[in-house]
């Protein structure tokens, strides 16, 4: 028989899971005496409820001003606090090295408007050498067949 949570339990469960530091999920889940896949599905059920007005960004589509911001605020952590620095923000440590380095040669100018032009030009080429593909396959099997229609008329002759 299955085991039935209050949801005030359920509620603590998944705070005491995202304010775990450097603990393991699984680790939390021993300590409530709960199955760490119960524990996984109620953090993946209350995501979408935790904060609705905020949308995720990409570490793609932040603008300068944000990484500065986020490189500023890390510059002292080193180690798991750089982690968890980086788990809040939802990027990685190598984000923060490489917006330093485009920080430090003057590149770090490609903001969101310039990505999404390369990426919509990238879809237009994929698009087009699809079509040029799919035209030299039909225009190889016509060739294909013309022979064997020549090598069939050759032997009736």
């Amino acid at each position: 028989m299955a085991t039935r949570y209050s949801p005030e339990f359920k509620d603590q469960a998944i705070e005491k899971t995202l304010q775990r530091g450097d603990k393991t999920i699984q680790s939390i889940a021993d300590e409530l005496n709960i199955n760490l896949f119960t524990l996984k599905e109620w953090l993946r059920k209350s995501k979408p409820t935790m904060n609705p007005t905020s949308d995720p960004q990409r570490p793609a589509d932040w603008t300068t001003k944000q990484r500065f911001e986020a490189l500023m605020k890390s510059a002292g952590l080193e180690g798991e606090p750089l982690n968890a620095f980086c788990r809040e923000q939802g990027i990685f440590s190598h984000h923060l090295d490489a917006w330093k380095q485009g920080f430090i040669t003057g590149s770090s100018s490609s903001g969101p408007t310039t990505d999404k032009s390369l990426r919509t030009e990238l879809n237009q080429v994929k698009k087009e050498l699809n079509r040029k593909e799919k035209a030299l396959a039909e225009t190889a099997a016509l060739l294909v067949l013309q022979k064997k229609c020549q090598a069939f008329w050759e032997e009736k002759a």
